[in-house]
C-alpha cells in the first residue's frame, strides 16, 4: 500500500502523465479540485483531450451555464470553457488522454490577456 496527501499534488491532479503523482499512466489524468467562491480559472482548451467534469458539491459556471452539485460537463477535444465558482465548489475532473502540455489558453486576437468572466473587460491569464 501507498499513501499520499491530496494537497502534495499540484493543482488536485493525481493521477496522469506528470509528477508528483500517485498513480502514472498515459491513458488520462484525474484531478480533485476545490474553489472558493469567486475564483476563476480562463478559458481554455485541450486539442488532443476530452474533459469531465463533476460538480461534487457548490456551483459553477462553465460554458456560460450554471452547474450544480451532480452536475456532469463532458467537453470534446477542441471545446473551450472558463470555470468561475459561484459558491465554495468541489470538482472532480478526468481528462482523456493525459498529454502534457495540452492546455490552451483562449485570448482574444492579438491579446495577451484573457476574457474576464460574465463579459466584464479582460483579466490577465
Amino acid at each position: 500500500m501507498r499513501h499520499a496527501r491530496l494537497e502534495q499534488m499540484i493543482g488536485g491532479w493525481f493521477v496522469g502523465d506528470f509528477n508528483p503523482v500517485v498513480l502514472p499512466t498515459q491513458a488520462m489524468e484525474v484531478a480533485v479540485k476545490y474553489y472558493q467562491a469567486g475564483q476563476y480559472e480562463p478559458s481554455h482548451h485541450h486539442k488532443l483531450a476530452e474533459e469531465i467534469t463533476v460538480i461534487a458539491r457548490g456551483r459553477a459556471r462553465m460554458c456560460g451555464q450554471d452547474w450544480e452539485a451532480g452536475s456532469i460537463i463532458h467537453l470534446s477535444p477542441g471545446e473551450s470553457t472558463d470555470f468561475l465558482a459561484l459558491d465554495d465548489t468541489l470538482t472532480v475532473v478526468v481528462k482523456r488522454p493525459s498529454v502534457p502540455n495540452d492546455k490552451y489558453l483562449d485570448r482574444p486576437q492579438g491579446s495577451t490577456e484573457c476574457l474576464h468572466p460574465e463579459g466584464e473587460g479582460l483579466a490577465t491569464c
